[in-house]
């Protein structure tokens, strides 16, 4: 029953914010959640959601690029601008902080309910996006190492 509340209330605070992604993804649960077999496919969503949204996230990155809006001449430019440099190390740190996150998800799962709530604060209080989870993960990983390195010294 506290799981039907629980995503009842993300439901409603998605819905006051007007937050079409997180009332689509809350949803979608939900409906699933009705399904007779829904343990089956929240175990299959649970074990490779992340990967099929970056997947998704990775096609909607390379659509620029076949559809000709992008291509070699724009890659080359970037690398002209300090800006390009400070983007391609921001992208260089955002995939290695992932990387470190979903071991850390994998490792530690209580952490993801902090996570899913400061994603959910940030979208509705903040008007941020729903794409920072595994980021977030990424980011507690690296904090986490550092408080621990520095306990360790204590």
């Amino acid at each position: 029953m506290e799981s039907w509340l629980f995503l009842g209330l993300v439901l409603a605070v998605a819905l006051l914010s007007q937050n079409h992604s997180l009332i689509i993804a809350a949803v979608v649960v939900l409906v699933i959640k009705l399904l007779p077999q829904s343990d089956r496919l929240f175990n299959l969503i649970d074990a490779q959601g992340i990967n099929w949204g970056v997947t998704i996230i990775s096609i909607a990155i390379l659509v620029p690029i076949a559809t000709g809006k992008i291509g070699f001449h724009d890659l080359l430019n970037a690398f002209k601008t300090p800006a390009g440099y400070i983007a391609v190390f921001c992208g260089i740190l955002v995939a290695v902080l992932s990387a470190r996150g979903v071991g850390l998800l994998a490792q530690s799962p209580e952490i993801t309910v902090a996570l899913v709530f400061g994603t959910i604060v940030g979208v509705v209080v903040f008007r941020g996006i729903a794409a920072g989870p595994v980021i977030a993960s990424g980011m507690t990983y690296i904090l986490l190492t550092l408080v621990n390195s520095v306990i360790n010294r204590l």
